[in-house]
């Protein structure tokens, strides 16, 4: 079922609901978001009004064509860029930088290239100081063998990232994201330097995962069918300035398959509220 458009300005009711889902825990809560970018003296609109909510274990695609500010959003819901207008807030809480409860994983893997898979994949437990102890080392040791074990790098621990393919990168930086417990992992479009097969293989197990850890998801693609394959809402957004043209609401249980007629016919919505023909 497809929502009604969200783009219209919310009025105080709404705004004052936002704030009592906020107070009993939504995981994240953007109000009224707009942003802009300053180029060569000139403002650049990239978010218009955005409103949306990720709740305690729910799984929300961003979806839009390249270019619309969903990349630009992610940043914001992450702490890494403060919105020119409006609030996110998450657990609660004004997002006001980056905490390792919300993990990034973005398009390109950002690996230290003198680090092995092993010890890039262990890298936020070790900055956060959670490696102390014994029992904290043998703990952090068996969630980072998992992690590597989750996207098949297992053999490749000791291996450094020039000797990884670039789809064997991204796996490993999705594997340093998981290892942290994150509460909210926020993903752009990891998976779109992998080959079709893996990509399939890990949109999967992306699910399994979320299924099993509980945490929620924040999902940036421009793939209508990862969409509809992995998550349970999806959020169409228009052209730059990204607005939202549309909520879809994905009840098909899990695990999906791709020839379902139900995700047949949420593909052929999707693609019209994307002005694309079926």
């Amino acid at each position: 079922m497809v929502a009604a458009s969200l783009s219209q300005s919310f009025s105080g009711s709404f705004r004052q609901a936002s704030s009592a889902r906020a107070r009993r825990g939504t995981r994240v809560d953007v109000r009224e978001v707009s942003h802009q970018f300053t180029l060569r003296g000139e403002a650049l609109p990239v978010l218009d009004n955005i409103s949306l909510t990720v709740e305690p274990g729910e799984f929300v695609a961003l979806l839009g064509a390249s270019g619309c500010g969903k990349s630009t959003l992610l940043r914001l819901v992450a702490g890494l860029d403060a919105p020119a207008r409006g609030e996110i807030h998450a657990d609660g809480e004004a997002v006001a930088g980056p905490d390792p409860s919300r993990v990034v994983v973005f398009q390109d893997p950002t690996l230290f290239p003198w680090r092995t898979v092993r010890d890039n994949v262990g890298l936020g437990p070790q900055a956060q100081r959670k490696t102390r102890g014994d029992q904290a080392k043998r703990e952090t040791a068996e969630r980072i063998d998992a992690a590597l074990q989750t996207v098949g790098l297992s053999a490749f621990a000791n291996a450094f990232p020039h000797q990884l393919s670039g789809g064997m990168a991204q796996r490993a930086a999705l594997a340093r994201a998981l290892v942290n417990n994150p509460r909210l992992l926020v993903l752009d479009e990891p998976f779109g330097k992998l080959d079709s097969l893996t990509r399939i293989r890990m949109q999967a197990e992306l699910v399994r995962l979320w299924q099993a850890e509980g945490f929620s998801v924040l999902l940036v693609t421009h793939d209508v069918e990862e969409a509809l394959y992995v998550a349970n809402r999806v959020i169409v957004l228009s052209e730059r300035p990204a607005r939202i043209v549309s909520e879809v609401r994905n009840d098909a249980p899990y695990p999906r398959h791709r020839d379902d007629p139900a995700l047949v016919s949420l593909r052929r919505d999707v693609l019209g509220l994307l002005g694309l023909e079926t």
